[in-house]
């Protein structure tokens, strides 16, 4: 086993164990309180729990070499792996958001605030403390799963203090004129939830969909491509015409077809490129 497949493993086993810590007590909240947004928070984090959990499993299969046979390795099966879980997000929005309409539109419901507030707090302080360990420990490697995983930890802490601010907000609309919002404002955070969310499943879903079927990268990533190589053909006597990008999963190939200025082709020149 490699540095960076031990290095994955740690991470990402700190993450579902941490994880599996905050979906319980996420649940516990959200079945005593009834709280909509909670409830959200919750399943969200326990459909990521399912897939850091198929996605160790898998990791060894991730790290395997090129063959005749496979010429593209297993890194398909990520882009797979990323399929799935971005079709349970969206199965998961779509339900709890149908679910937090109907609670909406037959007059909302009483919660309390101040312990949603205190409890997402907490959540956000913990969930700090993992993301810190989290970056120390993926200093030594350049993994797209860990990178996916400290993302999602970022939205985690990001979206805790958010509901954290809005329910301590809650509490104090209660004796003012704007009190007729507090039935509602708990299907209100859980549809800007769904707001905040969805627009990045659906972005991560349509990238690993491109990558099975072995579309170019993004705008970006092309120029970025297309620089470096055209700074280091700038100064030869070949011309790039046209660039064969191919991306699936963690790996990306690249093949350069280029034209001839001169009559001849150096070999030292090609070796130096």
């Amino acid at each position: 086993m490699s540095k960076q497949e031990k290095i994955e493993r740690r991470i990402l086993l700190l993450s579902l164990c941490t994880g599996i810590l905050f979906v319980i007590f996420e649940f516990i909240v959200a079945i005593y309180t009834k709280s909509q947004a909670v409830l959200m928070d919750a399943a969200y984090d326990a459909s990521e729990l399912l897939m850091i959990g198929l996605t160790l499993f898998l990791i060894p299969l991730f790290h395997r070499s090129i063959s005749e046979k496979h010429p593209f390795g297993y890194a398909q099966i990520e882009s797979f792996l990323v399929i799935i879980k971005g079709f349970m997000l969206l199965a998961v929005t779509l339900g709890l958001s149908a679910n937090s309409v109907e609670i909406l539109l037959s007059g909302g419901n009483i919660i309390d605030g101040r312990l949603i507030s205190f409890f997402q707090f907490i959540i956000a302080i913990s969930s700090m403390i993992v993301l810190i360990i989290m970056l120390r420990m993926n200093r030594a490697i350049s993994s797209p799963i860990v990178k996916a995983e400290i993302y999602g930890w970022k939205i985690d802490v990001a979206y805790s203090v958010g509901m954290g601010v809005a329910f301590f907000v809650s509490t104090l609309l209660v004796e003012t004129r704007l009190a007729f919002i507090t039935p509602f404002f708990d299907q209100i955070i859980a549809v800007l939830i769904i707001l905040f969310m969805l627009p990045e499943a659906l972005k991560m879903l349509l990238r690993a969909i491109k990558d099975v079927f072995l579309f170019s990268p993004e705008k970006e990533t092309m120029e970025e491509i297309k620089d470096i190589c055209g700074g280091i053909l700038g100064d030869t006597e070949l011309n790039a015409v046209f660039y064969d990008v191919t991306r699936t999963g963690r790996r990306m190939w690249v093949a350069i077809y280029f034209e001839v200025q001169s009559e001849y082709i150096h070999v030292q020149t090609m070796n130096e490129i």
